[in-house]
């Protein structure tokens, strides 16, 4: 490496001639003792750390004259003061309003029977532990469909919809919308056949949009004539597999016609002042309840009883504004009216759907609720009536597939009924089943429904009634999976768990159909794990391998075996438990598909990072999650987004940082070897690993000595030789900057000098390649401030690297300088004289007897050269020559009006002469003078920092060995901005 810089033209060396450099000496153990704070005696007699504090306040008055003695001009009070305490007094603004948006107004008196009613009902109200009805909407669309044919009547509309003019009286009005309502019931519709499941919704969504055009038309009649048309829909079965998905469709619809009828009545009750949410029948004006009364009128007039109590169960809420007891005396006439419906099937969702309304708007009635299950039980002798029995034939269903197309409507009406409801009533409803000959889908459905405390407590007596069902019409691997699914919420009796295990899974393990046993099967894991060691859950695993693996039958049961895996996962959090099931890793081996195999893995791995405590080096743990984190690593590929990259390479770190063999450093050395095969593609880990074996060899610096310290060295170089390989391996080059340098000292901090100057020579000859810009977060910024940085850490690691004795005097500086100068920097920047200027402290250092810090054992420049004048001359030059360059770059800037840069430049080499430099020498004070002069000719210089920086050279100016400053400090003056 050739010192270009020493080659400077005719001009540069008389520009240099009249500035000499000389460092100032440096005494570092004195300037630490006059940075330490003063030590100063308390007296904790009287003192606590919880005690009071005591503020005296002094206020004084705006109005007194200047120069006033009044005795009043000044207040001083003594109060106790806490920080706290007005935030924990409820004072605070936010508080404030929190109690006044929760303070009800009460607009007329209440009497105290009336409240306690009221707060029953409060008491009563459906809570955010009540599953809604719209998270059971998705699932009923999606698993009851249909490839046969539907039909549909498509109301078509009718010239007698027309608005009657202002003109026409009260009585042609009513009398128009009588006959438009005839005119929908004598036939003024059409069928639409042969409509796909498909073009069947999209119809209906059709008249759900016409509804609310309709409405906004101001055409209540023709909005009343499509729900009506609508609702009929529910009485047709003749494709019953699809009856379900077909009831959530109209219902929406009669949702959707309940609330406009709702929010238009309550709208006229607005004048004068707008209900309160618990107004009464009587806060109803007369206008708003004749509106709903006539409401009711034209659902009355509706002739076939399905789509008029549909209807009439959407208005439910309304009752609300004629009379008090009007939504009570609604559900229980309702109630019987559904008994009038012969079909079983239409009759159950009937009662689901006015349960259903009946929660939303009076959840504390529950008579009519109990009625409506009771009624259900009562009609369960028709499912097997002769009427039924034909229609399935008729359509070729199965008994067994009828029977689930009532699930839907008996869960929900059970939820309902067993929402908040006592044990007892649980007891009651085993009763009736019992009678009603253990009915499968009904004691599915109450073990769905009711609380799973109260089914776990009772978990023998259901497999009792479960063994007495008939399988033909339910089977009997699906009533053991609802009880699986309530003993996987709640602990049954422990002398029992054995036996229930045993029981459920006889009838499990019969199943023949891999997706019907999976889907049991899954459920019981999680019973399994929670009561029972690794030898049960290893045979439940055995069964699952033995069911899925025939015909790769596990292929189509990923989400299934997924959730095996994650029920598993939480209750083995030792490892070496969980990887010694002999049909474990079997039963991983099942996940074929790559994503699938990936988000398995990574699901173990979060659980290890998790819960791993202590750093291992059991082999089966390390051996099974090396693979796991290599099915991981494989994964990536060009199309990766850097996201997962990220998330797959901090889950392998975790891993990696809880790998440990003690003192045994060359086994862990052999692991990072064989992680940096396995994990090539991931930067990151690679860093990790990089950084690993760095400590690795601190650590074995500090524990091997004495008789091991040749095999201390021996393996510190290896150490090395395995971070001088991988490095060129990254692909971002500040990475590899700073680990050459970071690997560097750690070899100079274990004595190992010539791999440490490889090291750093390696990081000097990078840095041509370094780009102007680099891409952080996707975004295209400058590479200067990171490069700064990197070199000023570079000029700290120097001043304790010793020079090589075939190198020449600072070989190392004077290379990176090189370097420095060659770089291509950016346009209008300073970067190259910043960096100059950072290196004067460097060489100021390198100058002085005693250095800042040294390393152990290991010989820096102050003792090679022991402060030889031709040491110290070649440094003097190498900082006239910087200095000369910066002086230069300043000039330049005067040219090119560059006037706010060069005055910040200016102002950090005065800083730097002021720190470093030896000011008695006339030369030097005199350009430092004249460098703070240009800083502030042009008035960009802060004013804070240089009244700070003045008054700290008038306090140096004190000390007897820089007294010269005193003199330096009338000569500085501050200047501002015309």
């Amino acid at each position: 490496m050739t010192p270009r810089l020493l080659r400077q033209t005719l001009q540069d060396h008389m520009t240099m001639a009249s500035v000499q450099w000389h460092s100032r000496a440096r005494k570092y153990e004195g300037e630490l003792q006059m940075c330490r704070l003063e030590v100063s005696a308390v007296d904790f007699s009287d003192y606590h750390p919880l005690k009071a504090i005591t503020v005296t306040d002094s206020k004084a008055r705006r109005g007194v004259r200047k120069g006033s003695t009044s005795s009043s001009s000044s207040s001083s009070s003594s109060v106790v003061l806490d920080p706290l305490s007005s935030m924990l007094d409820g004072t605070d603004p936010l508080s404030l309003f929190a109690a006044a948006s929760q303070t009800p107004t009460i607009s007329h008196s209440v009497s105290a029977g009336e409240l306690g009613r009221k707060r029953k009902e409060k008491e009563e109200e459906v809570g955010s532990d009540f599953e809604p009805w719209s998270s059971k909407r998705g699932e009923i669309l999606s698993r009851f469909t249909t490839t046969e044919k539907l039909s549909i009547n498509l109301f078509m509309g009718s010239d007698k919809n027309k608005a009657s003019s202002p003109s026409s009286a009260v009585s042609e009005k009513v009398r128009t919308r009588l006959e438009e309502l005839d005119d929908l019931e004598e036939g003024s519709q059409r069928e639409l056949l042969n409509l796909s499941q498909q073009d069947y919704v999209n119809r209906i969504e059709e008249l759900n949009q016409s509804l609310k055009e309709a409405w906004g038309s101001d055409q209540k009649v023709k909005a009343l004539k499509i729900v009506i048309q609508c609702s009929k829909l529910l009485s047709d079965t003749s494709v019953i597999q699809f009856y379900p998905s077909k009831f959530v469709l109209i219902t929406d619809i009669l949702d959707t016609f309940g609330g406009l009828v709702y929010d238009r009545i309550w709208s006229m009750c607005a004048d004068p002042h707008p209900l309160p949410e618990s107004f009464s029948a009587d806060d109803v004006n007369d206008t708003a309840k004749e509106t709903c009364l006539n409401w009711f009128f034209k659902i009355a007039s509706i002739r076939e009883l399905v789509p008029r109590l549909y209807v009439e169960a959407a208005l439910l809420k309304c009752n609300r504004f004629l009379t008090k007891s009007g939504i009570q005396e609604t559900l229980q006439r309702l109630t019987a009216m559904i008994r009038g419906i012969g079909d079983p099937l239409v009759a159950v969702y009937a009662r689901a759907y006015l349960c259903r309304v009946g929660m939303e708007v009076a959840p504390h009635l529950k008579d009519s609720l109990n009625k409506n299950f009771f009624d259900l039980l009562a009609s369960f002798r028709q499912i097997h009536g002769e009427s039924v029995q034909n229609q399935l034939a008729q359509q070729r269903v199965e008994i067994p597939i009828y029977l689930t197309l009532y699930s839907p409507a008996i869960h929900w009406i059970l939820q309902c009924v067993a929402y908040r409801a006592p044990e007892v009533l649980l007891t009651e409803m085993m009763d009736r089943c019992k009678k009603l000959g253990n009915n499968a889908l009904l004691l599915n459905s109450v073990m769905w429904a009711f609380r799973a405390e109260f089914v776990a407590m009772r978990a023998t007596d259901f497999i009792g009634m479960i063994k007495d069902c008939d399988e033909a019409g339910f089977p009997k691997h699906l009533l053991f999976a609802s009880l699986g699914r309530s003993l996987s919420c709640a602990d049954p009796p422990e002398s029992e768990r054995l036996s229930i295990l045993n029981e459920a899974w006889k009838v499990v393990t019969k199943v023949r159909s891999p997706r019907d046993y999976i889907n049991c099967a899954e459920i019981w894991v999680e019973f399994t794990c929670r009561h029972f060691t690794k030898r049960e859950v290893n045979t439940v695993l055995a069964d699952i391998i033995k069911h899925m693996t025939p015909d790769r039958a596990f292929e189509d049961a990923y989400p299934q075996l997924q959730s095996v895996i994650k029920k598993i996962l939480p209750h083995f959090h030792d490892f070496s438990v969980l990887f010694s099931m002999e049909k474990f890793l079997p039963f991983l081996d099942m996940f074929q598909k790559d994503s699938v195999r990936v988000e398995v893995c990574k699901s173990i791995m979060e659980v290890f990072i998790k819960h791993q405590q202590e750093a291992t080096r059991d082999p089966v743990i390390l051996n099974a999650l090396l693979h796991i984190c290599k099915t991981m690593h494989d994964s990536v590929n060009a199309l990766t987004l850097d996201d997962e990259k990220r998330s797959l390479s901090l889950l392998i770190i975790g891993f990696i940082r809880m790998v440990s063999f003690g003192r045994d450093f060359e086994q862990q050395l052999s692991f990072c070897v064989e992680a940096r095969a396995t994990f090539c593609n991931l930067e990151p880990v690679i860093i990790h690993l990089i950084h690993t074996v760095n400590q690795l060899a601190m650590e074995t610096r500090c524990v091997m000595k004495g008789n091991h310290s040749r095999k201390t060295a021996a393996f510190v170089r290896a150490c090395a030789a395995y971070s001088f390989i991988t490095i060129p391996s990254l692909t971002s080059i500040f990475n590899r900057l700073n680990l050459y340098l970071l690997s560097g000292e750690v070899a100079l901090a274990n004595q190992c000098l010539s791999q440490a100057d490889a090291f750093l020579k390696a990081a000097v000859s990078l840095l041509p390649e370094v780009p102007r810009t680099i891409s952080i977060e996707g975004k295209q910024r400058s590479s200067e401030p990171f490069l700064l940085e990197f070199i000023n850490n570079f000029f700290s690691t120097l001043l304790v690297v010793p020079d090589h004795p075939e190198q020449g005097v600072l070989y190392l500086v004077r290379g990176l300088l090189n370097m420095v100068q060659d770089y291509t920097w950016e346009d209008n920047s300073d970067a190259k004289i910043r960096v100059y200027i950072s290196a004067l402290p460097l060489l100021a250092a390198m100058s002085q007897e005693s250095y800042l810090y040294t390393i152990l054992k290991v010989d820096s420049n102050e003792t090679l050269y022991g402060g030889d004048p031709k040491f110290i001359a070649e440094i003097n030059k190498l900082c006239e020559t910087l200095i000369g360059q910066v002086l230069d770059h300043l000039k330049g800037l005067g040219r090119d009006e560059g006037v706010r840069r060069q005055g910040s430049l200016a102002f950090s080499l005065f800083g730097c002469l002021l720190a470093h430099g030896d000011l008695r020498n006339n030369k030097l004070n005199q350009l430092a003078v004249n460098l703070w002069n240009l800083s502030h000719k042009h008035g960009f210089c802060d004013t804070r920092t240089s009244v700070r920086t003045l008054e700290y050279i008038k306090h140096q100016a004190q000390l007897a060995d820089l007294s010269h400053l005193s003199d330096m400090t009338t000569r500085l003056s501050l200047q501002s901005r015309a």
